[in-house]
């Protein structure tokens, strides 16, 4: 696997970024909340002889550059979406299409809609703009209550808290090996940075953002999944222009990682 080099440049250095595959079209993978790049390992033999890729971890995540984090640019997604941009800037990339996972296709929906003409496409794998109830017209699926004291349970017992969301993200029906692997994930993530993500990520509402979607979007919902339910990925698809919904019979928020092959399929179909 060729890897660029990131030893001269502070930005591919921050987040960690690896360049490899060759292809026509550029595929940016970005992973979500709690998660890191090697998330992506499923998909990547389906794609890596296709498409160039690009694989990064968010500041604070993986194996970023933790001496970069900034309270203040991380405390909204806007912040994420700027380091997404930057990265793209310094790869000098055009026409790219941008996969994000859950919080991450928000993320990409801000960098698209700040820099249109670094991107080409979106394909969101269980997006939702907003995991907040706000009955009768919008319900993301929790109560500001309940995502407050999940917030709560990461100070008081953190380990207790992965615990908790770990099977509930991924499916309790799944491998479990993928849920631990994803329990793992969340544990070695420093609560100094996965609680600010984490309220960045859960207490945001960036519904207003999804009618100034430009570019073409593919919506990937799981049929069953705790977090983000087939009716948000409807409301997605209703109010974003240009997007299709395409709901994949699983369980869990996890569709690049328990279902990897098809969601590469419908990728593939969706970037021609």
């Amino acid at each position: 696997m060729h890897t660029k080099s990131q030893e001269n440049d502070p930005i591919l250095k921050r987040n960690n970024v690896k360049v490899f595959g060759s292809g026509g079209h550029t595929l940016m993978l970005a992973h979500g909340f709690g998660c890191d790049q090697k998330m992506w390992r499923f998909m990547l033999p389906f794609l890596e002889k296709e498409y160039q890729i690009v694989l990064f971890d968010y500041v604070g995540c993986g194996q970023s550059d933790f001496s970069a984090y900034d309270n203040k640019r991380y405390q909204t997604l806007e912040g994420y979406a700027n380091d997404v941009i930057e990265i793209c800037e310094t790869l000098e990339l055009e026409e790219v299409v941008f996969v994000g996972h859950s919080v991450s296709s928000v993320i990409g929906i801000l960098a698209s809609i700040e820099k249109p003409e670094i991107f080409s496409k979106l394909i969101m794998v269980c997006p939702s703009p907003c995991f907040l109830n706000f009955p009768p017209e919008y319900l993301g699926g929790f109560e500001k209550e309940d995502l407050e004291e999940l917030i709560n349970l990461m100070d008081k017992n953190y380990i207790r808290w992965a615990n908790y969301l770990a099977p509930l993200v991924m499916g309790q029906d799944n491998d479990t090996t993928l849920v631990n692997e994803l329990e793992s994930s969340f544990c070695s993530t420093d609560p100094k940075y996965a609680k600010p993500f984490a309220q960045a990520t859960f207490f945001s509402d960036y519904r207003g953002a999804l009618s100034h979607v430009v570019h073409p979007s593919l919506i990937l919902q799981s049929s069953e999944d705790s977090l983000a339910s087939i009716d948000i990925g409807s409301y997605m698809q209703r109010h974003m222009p240009n997007s299709m919904l395409s709901v994949i019979k699983a369980q869990g928020h996890c569709l690049h990682m328990t279902k990897p092959e098809i969601v590469a399929q419908q990728l593939m179909k969706f970037v021609l």
